[in-house]
């Protein structure tokens, strides 16, 4: 594997410093439009009738579009490319908003989370890949992993100030919502609406990729291609051992990642007084958020600690995040909740740019798009599986049992990403 170059900003030719603070920007509006209605959506399902078991059947169906679809679409998108296939997310993006807020039946509700997954799906190895491509292309030899940091700081930041304003806006314009037959949380809905046709605008005009046929016949062709694109990306996972260890620690770090992040609201409420629950739950969602960003921003730092050797910067993080997770689990007041949930969140923003950088170095350009759908599928699916176990541990024992038992997912993950580090060593003679 080549050497790289140490990332510099004031260093980068003005094109590459402009290609990072585009995409930093475009980053930033379309997490927004999706915070808007983060730290809403489970108060707004159930303000529409759902109980839990509905909503958490809402959250299935995401969740199995989503695995179902991304590879098929990250090889559309290296078929005909990045920036119609995003485009296409948001125009599912807007359906599923327009959905939700026109109906209160479960079924039609289960269809706008389809079309969330479905968007999801399309935006899965798209623009990313893009940004990768034409970063390598304005700065060869140059470590990615800054320039990647960057662009998640944008994205979590725009996530966390959406949160804040999707909790805002039903408490400042509920009431007119209310008198006009809609729900308080409609608001946090129709803003995200309105920023997500922003996102489409933005692309259009900012984005530039070389255009690749799209004509007819080039598109079926597109399709046509998509099996032959996912076999050999699926070959390169088996074949390359690095890839194939990479993922097995994302899959482990899902499954114990991602139960905290959907079941905190329910863990921490009861410690809350009533009257300002909510308002709460969404000013720690925001700073969840800003937290994870400010984590990505550290991450560059944290990595140079370990000589940039970024399996070793996976494998401390991991073994970090399992005894944050101990700790999380333990807490029974919500300013120590509040307290170690933030250093928890810190921690996952520093996760992802390490395990990005691996994955773009061992993969070449023609199936990128595709192997971060791999990635993505495979983290929705662990994700999943976590979640599944840790609802019913959960329900037989409690919230803090099932976390403690997800922290032995976390140094599974630590000890594949050892493997990983012996690896890539191996690789790089």
């Amino acid at each position: 594997m080549a050497s790289e170059t140490e990332f510099s900003f004031a260093a980068l030719s003005s094109s590459a410093r402009q290609h990072i603070r585009v995409f930093q920007i475009h980053q930033f509006l379309d997490r927004f439009a999706m915070g808007l209605t983060v730290a809403v959506v489970a108060l707004a399902l159930t303000d529409r009738g759902m109980d839990l078991f509905q909503i958490s059947l809402l959250f299935g169906v995401y969740s199995l579009t989503t695995m179902a679809l991304e590879l098929p679409f990250g090889g559309l998108a290296d078929s005909i490319g990045r920036k119609p296939v995003f485009l296409t997310a948001v125009v599912a993006s807007l359906i599923s908003l327009a959905l939700f807020l026109s109906t209160s039946d479960f079924y039609i509700l289960a269809l706008s989370f389809a079309f969330i997954g479905f968007g999801r799906a399309l935006r899965s190895g798209t623009l990313d890949a893009w940004f990768v491509e034409t970063f390598k292309a304005a700065a060869p030899d140059v470590d990615v992993q800054p320039a990647l940091a960057k662009a998640q700081w944008a994205n979590a930041t725009g996530l966390a100030i959406g949160a804040v304003l999707g909790g805002l806006l039903p408490d400042i314009f509920g009431s007119v919502a209310e008198r006009i037959g809609f729900s308080i949380y409609d608001v946090s809905y129709a803003a995200s609406f309105g920023v997500m046709l922003g996102v489409f605008v933005f692309t259009m005009s900012a984005i530039a990729e070389n255009p690749r046929p799209m004509n007819p016949t080039a598109l079926r062709q597109g399709f046509a291609n998509v099996p032959l694109v996912i076999k050999d990306a699926g070959l390169l996972a088996l074949k390359h051992p690095a890839l194939s260890i990479l993922l097995a620690a994302l899959a482990f770090f899902l499954m114990a990642t991602n139960p905290v992040e959907v079941i905190w609201p329910t863990h921490a409420k009861p410690m809350l007084d009533e009257g300002y629950a909510n308002t709460v739950i969404g000013i720690v969602t925001a700073t969840y958020f800003f937290s994870i960003a400010f984590g990505a921003f550290l991450s560059p730092y944290i990595s140079r600690i370990f000589n940039r050797q970024h399996a070793m910067t996976l494998a401390a993080v991991f073994i970090c995040l399992a005894g944050v997770q101990i700790a999380l689990a333990l807490q029974g007041d919500i300013a120590g909740f509040v307290v170690v949930f933030v250093l928890y969140s810190v921690i996952l923003g520093i996760s992802e740019t390490p395990a990005s950088s691996i994955l773009h170095r061992c993969v070449e350009d023609r199936q990128r798009s595709t192997m971060l759908s791999l990635r993505s599928m495979i983290q929705q699916l662990g994700g999943a599986f976590g979640l599944v176990l840790a609802g019913a541990v959960a329900e037989i024992y409690s919230t803090p049992v099932a976390w403690i038992v997800g922290a032995a997912f976390l140094f599974i993950a630590a000890i594949l990403a050892v493997v990983l580090l012996n690896r890539l060593a191996l690789e790089s003679r």
